[in-house]
């Protein structure tokens, strides 16, 4: 197998890397010559005490993995494939609460218990609603316009259904979804100069979250009422979640369904207008596949990760027990072994069996349905209101280690 043609030192989770872009010629050239590559880091660098990752680049190896738990963990080092340098290991372990760094079985009973509030009815149920105020959403963007009618997208649209939905399933007041924005904002910036977080400052921020939704689980206790929180907290004894469960499942839903779902929708915006066919289909036709290829297109999570549990193979390469395996969604949703033309952005697209919901098995995502509903709901709103949107700046990108997340995009409606 020939050896990678990269840089010296190139290592896709450098935040200065995705701050720029996301690394797809890097990532076609691992597919192509070592789909299973080691990446050496300084030890300590992204918070553990190793000296790198396996770098897991082809569709078909992230699924093996993702559908794996007894092999590949995500509770020894948690999903998160890089921390700021300065973390504890006790800070790291803590996160192990958090449903997206359990294992089975104790990640089976949590999950199980947190659908409830998933089904396809529970969506089905917010439809409405979440239409009515994605509409009102753009027409606020529009009538708040600055001069010219522009105004950044990134706060003014893609940001608000996400945070509203997550408002609305589990009954969080509106008046109070500001402050779930800039606590998950502030949870996963800490890479990002601009914000100036810390450590500290982003561990507050999680503390306060989770604060908040327990005393919500409390109140619903003594209170019960006809909301999700109720069904997953009122009788904690018939298998439902204690007030700290609940906690650190909000924190998650804020992070997985208010982050994600944002920057998708953000991505999903600049692409149909530097694709404009794209988007005079999407106005004139409406495609359902639309919302499915702009999170292919976007890939909000570049890569989780995992670690070995025990000495195995994977590509090719032997893997150690205690490696970490980087599971790059962006590069599996451009391996052209699954995508004709993966360079293309195509709204038509189907099928479409992107991994950028996971890669299947037991931490597939949860809110895949609420998050493909939201980003169908706000595009059909924009396309029947603001129809001759146009850009008038480049994507400012977040400086991050895992996200591909966008900080503003300006644009105009006149």
């Amino acid at each position: 197998m020939p050896c990678p043609a990269l840089p010296d030192g190139f290592d896709f989770t450098d935040p200065d890397v995705l701050h720029q872009r996301v690394p797809l010629p890097e990532f076609a050239e691992l597919r192509r010559a070592e789909p299973v590559h080691w990446v050496p880091q300084r030890s300590g660098v992204a918070g553990f005490g190793d000296d790198g990752y396996w770098a897991v680049t082809r569709h078909a190896d992230v699924k093996y993995v993702s559908t794996h738990p007894e092999l590949f963990s995500s509770y020894l080092n948690t999903a998160v494939i890089r921390f700021n340098e300065h973390i504890q290991r006790e800070q790291v372990e803590v996160q192990r609460l958090i449903m997206l760094n359990m294992d089975p079985p104790e990640h089976t009973r949590v999950r199980q218990i947190v659908q409830r509030g998933f089904t396809p009815r529970a969506i089905r149920s917010l439809e409405d609603a979440l239409r009515a105020r994605a509409g009102s959403i753009v027409a606020d963007a529009l009538a708040g316009a600055g001069p010219g009618g522009g105004f950044d997208f990134v706060t003014q649209v893609a940001c608000e259904l996400p945070l509203q939905a997550i408002a609305e399933l589990i009954g969080v007041p509106q008046e109070d979804r500001a402050k779930i924005f800039d606590w998950s904002n502030k949870m996963v910036a800490y890479d990002d100069p601009e914000y100036a977080i810390t450590e500290e400052i982003g561990a507050d921020s999680a503390t306060e979250l989770i604060s908040y939704a327990m005393n919500m689980a409390a109140e619903r206790k003594r209170c019960p009422a006809k909301d999700i929180v109720s069904t997953l907290v009122a009788a904690e004894d018939e298998g439902n979640l204690g007030s700290d469960e609940f906690g650190f499942f909000v924190l998650l839903l804020a992070v997985a369904g208010n982050e994600t779902t944002r920057n998708a929708i953000t991505h999903g915006m600049h692409a149909l207008l530097t694709h404009p066919g794209q988007w005079d289909l999407y106005k004139r036709e409406r495609p359902k596949t639309t919302a499915e290829e702009i999170v292919r297109w976007a890939t909000p999570v570049v890569a989780f990760q995992r670690t070995a549990t025990q000495d195995t193979e994977l590509g090719g390469q032997r893997i150690a027990e205690g490696d970490r395996v980087g599971l790059f969604y962006s590069s599996a949703n451009h391996d052209p072994e699954v995508f004709e033309n993966p360079e293309a952005f195509d709204i038509t697209r189907d099928p479409n069996p992107h991994l950028g919901f996971g890669g299947g098995g037991p931490h597939f995502c949860l809110g895949k349905s609420l998050a493909t509903l939201e980003i169908d709901l706000i595009f059909n709103a924009i396309a029947d209101a603001m129809p001759n949107l146009r850009l008038t700046g480049d994507p400012r990108r977040l400086r991050s280690a895992w996200l591909n997340g966008v900080k503003e995009l300006r644009v105009s409606h006149a």
